[in-house]
């Protein structure tokens, strides 16, 4: 990953902290892909995709999580509930302009797994 990638996902993950979630785990890799933060919300198991464009031309950071790359965080997902115990979840997204803390957009459950 590069760095300004690295940035985004600490700021998001400071970003988040401060607003109540634990930090569990960053970058969980499986075969089936890669979950950027999984946090805890209360009793929530919280999956964040973590995207950062400073380019709108194609559509932005929210637009660049598409359905095969929702497809892959839910697949991740579930690898991690069968390793780790099932719990309620949802998967939030946080969309940025730049890898700081004062362009942060979080979208709670960003999408499901139905």
């Amino acid at each position: 990953m590069n760095n300004l990638g690295s940035e985004a996902e600490q700021a998001a993950a400071i970003f988040l902290q401060q607003k109540g979630l634990k930090l569990l785990t960053s970058n969980y890799h499986c075969r089936y892909g890669e979950i950027d933060l999984i946090m805890r919300d209360g009793k929530t198991l919280v999956f964040v995709e973590v995207r950062l464009r400073s380019n709108h031309a194609f559509g932005g950071a929210g637009m660049s999580i598409t359905g095969p790359k929702q497809q892959k965080i839910i697949r991740t997902a579930e690898h991690y509930l069968q390793q780790h115990g099932n719990a309620p979840c949802r998967f939030d997204a946080i969309l940025m302009t730049k890898a700081d803390a004062n362009n942060i957009e979080w979208i709670t459950n960003a999408f499901d797994a139905s």
